[in-house]
């Protein structure tokens, strides 16, 4: 069984990771002659020179598909039983045979004997990815793969990095935001998916033709195998603060999960290095990294290959100079704010690594058109600054408002909460991250998910000391937080909606509502504008 993010990205697909035939689903003229699969391949041509615990079966029946939900199962498909967070898919095994599954497998001894392939294996979604990259005609050996992780600053990096060296049309991508497949952009709902689909869509970067790739590979992507023999081109670490703790329990665990994408135990060897140094944890892993692996150094660090001086922030630029090993340059970026020029030295190392010219990057610098939902600003009119992003640990929201506060005359007025069903240690340090910045807080409702509002607000009000409580409201329905906020803020001041960025939802105990922050603020800024003419 899976969620509802595998089947929606399935769906997307269509006939893409299951479909019956193995052929591809583009026009003949779209698929060069050299990138075509075989139709059918036989079942033990997927799996031969894998580590198997047990093989049952000839393997000689063709495979039509990679299939992790028994829903979806259908003539001829591999069924992977996985044990999920909510299910076990070995509980389906016999639902999967009902509908033609031509192979189990599985980490279990099952004992039964079904009348198909069984295949034992040690870790399913080891094996899975495996498999999907051979399915998928290593697709990844085809495209110089960039694979971005660290807890703040991915979505950001990705985009950026893409946008430098080439744009949509050339250059794949992998990230919250989107998927660009090079002739075709779907959206996104995780923002590592599947190892099965992060194959399915390789592959479409490829038959349209794109040489490059940039992936966002998030800390859970890479504990449950998703990227797992992947063919890196470059490994890059951007940072790493407390996120996730109630999935990897420690920030020593949270590390070595980021640790293991630069280490061949994560199945291949990345053949280059992008490291923070400005960063504890960079400079850990700088130092830990396999002997011979070439690494690009950035940050505002001196010890940094790649650096930034004289940074100045101003409201809608930020202007520094920048220092490589061949040259410098004045570098004026549409990116605001301290923690964006460290994206940009990101993406600039990124492609130094990939052997760019530095100063042919900072050609496309002035063309980037943003990032939905990080510092989005939305303008309709109104006398102070309106920005959304996506902030949505203490860390990042520090340095938002840290940020905004160097760029803004006024008052600082801050909207934010905390998700459900999440890491819960980080709330009240969220919120004082808040108030730390802001003069008024208005902490409410983001994504409750089956988690009440009330039990969110209880944790986040931790943070509310005597000497802060006053300055901290709370607000479960989220538009009226946005409206008041707006309500509050006169001419120089700046309203920063953080948490949800690009999200054009949110969703409570499994019903999901239309809601976009940057859209909701205009309405409301439009509609206070005319009662006002009106009065």
């Amino acid at each position: 069984m899976i969620g509802l993010a595998e089947f929606q990205i399935s769906t997307l697909l269509s006939s893409v990771s299951a479909r019956q035939n193995y052929s591809r689903t583009l026009n003949a003229n779209q698929v060069n002659s050299d990138r075509r699969f075989p139709m059918n391949p036989k079942v033990h041509e997927l799996f031969d020179g894998l580590d198997l615990l047990t093989r049952k079966g000839e393997g000689d029946r063709a495979a039509t598909c990679l299939i992790t939900d028994s829903r979806r199962v259908v003539p001829g498909a591999l069924f992977f039983a996985i044990g999920g967070l909510r299910t076990d898919g070995n509980f389906y095994v016999e639902e999967a045979v009902d509908r033609g599954a031509v192979a189990i497998i599985t980490e279990q001894d099952l004992g039964a004997h079904f009348p198909i392939d069984f295949i034992q294996v040690k870790d399913v979604r080891e094996t899975l990815a495996l498999v999907s990259r051979r399915f998928y005609g290593n697709a990844d050996e085809k495209l110089r793969i960039a694979g971005i992780t660290g807890t703040n600053g991915k979505t950001t990096v990705s985009m950026l990095t893409q946008h430098l060296l080439g744009g949509h049309d050339s250059v794949g991508l992998l990230g919250t935001v989107r998927y660009d497949l090079g002739k075709r952009t779907l959206p996104s709902f995780k923002t590592t998916p599947e190892s099965v689909d992060v194959h399915a869509l390789l592959s479409q970067m490829v038959d349209n033709g794109c040489e490059e790739a940039v992936m966002e590979i998030s800390s859970h992507g890479i504990d449950q195998k998703r990227v797992h023999g992947l063919d890196l081109d470059v490994a890059v670490f951007l940072n790493l603060t407390q996120d996730h703790i109630d999935y990897h329990k420690t920030m020593e665990a949270y590390y070595e999960a980021k640790k293991s994408l630069f280490f061949s135990s994560a199945g291949n060897a990345p053949k280059a290095a992008v490291v923070n140094i400005d960063c504890p944890y960079g400079q850990r892993l700088h130092g830990e990294l396999p002997g011979g692996l070439p690494a690009v150094t950035f940050g505002l660090s001196e010890r940094a290959l790649i650096r930034a001086e004289n940074v100045q922030l101003f409201a809608d630029r930020t202007e520094f100079d920048l220092i490589w090993p061949e040259g410098q340059a004045a570098v004026v970026s549409p990116l605001l704010g301290r923690y964006n020029v460290s994206n940009l030295l990101a993406a600039l190392a990124i492609g130094r690594a990939k052997g760019y010219e530095i100063s042919t990057l900072l050609h496309a610098l002035p063309s980037f058109p943003g990032v939905p939902g990080r510092m989005e600003r939305v303008d309709a009119g109104q006398g102070f600054n309106v920005l959304v992003d996506y902030a949505h640990t203490d860390d990042a929201l520090k340095n938002a408002c840290e940020m905004l506060q160097e760029i803004t005359p006024g008052k600082l007025i801050v909207v934010c909460g905390c998700g459900g069903d999440r890491d819960r240690s980080k709330r009240a340090p969220m919120l004082r991250a808040a108030l730390n910045g802001a003069s008024t807080v208005f902490a409410t409702s983001d994504n409750p998910r089956s988690e009440s509002v009330e039990q969110i607000f209880e944790d986040m009000r931790e943070a509310c000391t005597p000497d802060v409580a006053q300055r901290v409201l709370f607000i479960d329905d989220r538009k009226r937080a946005i409206s008041l906020a707006l309500d509050v803020a006169g001419p120089d001041d700046c309203v920063l909606i953080a948490g949800k960025g690009h999200e054009t939802f949110q969703e409570f105990d499994g019903t999901v509502i239309p809601f976009d922050d940057r859209q909701v603020a205009g309405e409301l800024i439009q509609l206070k504008a005319l009662n006002a003419r009106n009065s």
